[in-house]
């Protein structure tokens, strides 16, 4: 994958996060001091290692970054990076990190998350975070159950899964966190897999130059309560098979020598993976993440099988562009100061609409 990273979340009201001159230029400025704390094997090594190595890139002093995170494992993330860093509460991280965009453009806010903080306590806060397109990249990392609590169920385990809240099998339908951000109409949304370390860094830094809301999924081991869940996409026996690359302006296709392929069947819009040798070269799917309606990027999700996932399209399903919402709170205060000055707070809270209790 090649992404062109242009300046990192430029604004359009000249409050811009711009590279700066003295910005450091080595992944280890981004190190903390602080001795990294996960269980062996954990994909989490993966993800932080991947993010120190392309923090240089974003040409931004580190006061200029701040890592918002909730609870569970993956909440730890801020502390191992030399940034700005909000260890908060559960489920959420994507409503402090709306006010810090709101209110601090000159900030490159991301969020960290697990698929139990960010999906169930913290879901309707992922939802409007990602519809309002706010100017924050969100990392949801997905290992498929609860590990900090000792392995729970999570939204995004399988139905029949067996856990120890669930010792006779989840009987819930999964969330699928791509195609619920597709569904919220993001503007950007990717997934990728903790194990490919140049799939994983190029979908990061496509998702860091954005200018909106990221969301990027990151399938990511748990040796301890999970191990395995993504066995499929890791094994070298069964990985292209398995995983179905999405690039933008390329038929998709996967298997040894792209021995499959996936066509939209006309009449009900769906997608489908077949043999590429039984259809027409004409039908395979082109794949086209700037379309600004997103059912093919929503259908395109909707393979990914989610039993015991033996197969799911991975890359950027959709990046379009779109007003922002923190561009446009601060246009309008602008407006309205130009218009009516700073205001009176005082006259504000005793105004007509207010009372004295006696």
């Amino acid at each position: 994958m090649t992404t062109q990273l242009p300046d990192p979340k430029l604004r359009q009201d000249g409050l811009s996060t711009v590279p700066a001159a003295d910005a450091p230029a080595d992944r280890k400025a981004y190190k903390s001091d602080q001795e990294v704390r996960w269980c062996p094997g954990c994909g989490d090594y993966a993800i932080l290692a991947a993010v120190q190595g392309f923090m240089p890139d974003l040409g931004l002093r580190r006061e200029n970054i701040v890592f918002v995170s909730g609870i569970g494992c993956a909440a730890r993330f801020p502390y191992y990076l030399d940034t700005f860093g909000l260890h908060s509460i559960h489920g959420r991280a994507p409503a402090i990190a709306t006010g810090l965009a709101v209110t601090r453009p000159d900030l490159s806010v991301w969020v960290v998350t697990g698929d139990g903080d960010a999906l169930s306590i913290g879901g309707n806060h992922l939802i409007h975070a990602l519809r309002r397109n706010l100017n924050i990249t969100i990392l949801l990392f997905n290992n498929r159950i609860y590990g900090l609590t000792k392995g729970q169920y999570s939204p995004t385990s399988e139905t029949g899964k067996v856990t120890k809240s669930t010792p006779m099998g989840s009987i819930d339908n999964p969330f699928d966190p791509v195609s619920l951000a597709i569904g919220a109409e993001a503007t950007f949304v990717a997934r990728t897999i903790d194990s490919d370390r140049k799939h994983l860094t190029g979908v990061l830094k496509a998702a860091a130059a954005h200018r909106g809301a990221s969301l990027v999924e990151i399938y990511q081991n748990c040796p301890i309560f999970n191990d395995d869940a993504f066995k499929a996409f890791k094994d070298r026996d069964t990985a292209e098979s398995a995983l179905i690359p999405l690039e933008h302006g390329k038929p998709v296709r996967f298997g040894p020598d792209g021995k499959y392929a996936v066509i939209r069947e006309p009449s009900s819009g769906g997608f489908f993976a077949v043999e590429a040798d039984d259809v027409d070269e004409s039908q395979i799917h082109v794949h086209d993440a700037h379309l600004r309606d997103p059912s093919a990027a929503f259908g395109l999700s909707m393979l990914t099988d989610h039993g015991q996932l033996h197969r799911a399209p991975i890359g950027i399903f959709r990046q379009v562009e779109h007003p922002t919402y923190d561009d446009q709170a601060r246009a309008q205060i602008a407006t309205a100061r130009e218009t009516h000055g700073d205001g009176d707070l005082e006259a504000l809270l005793t105004g007509k609409d207010s009372w004295v209790v006696a």
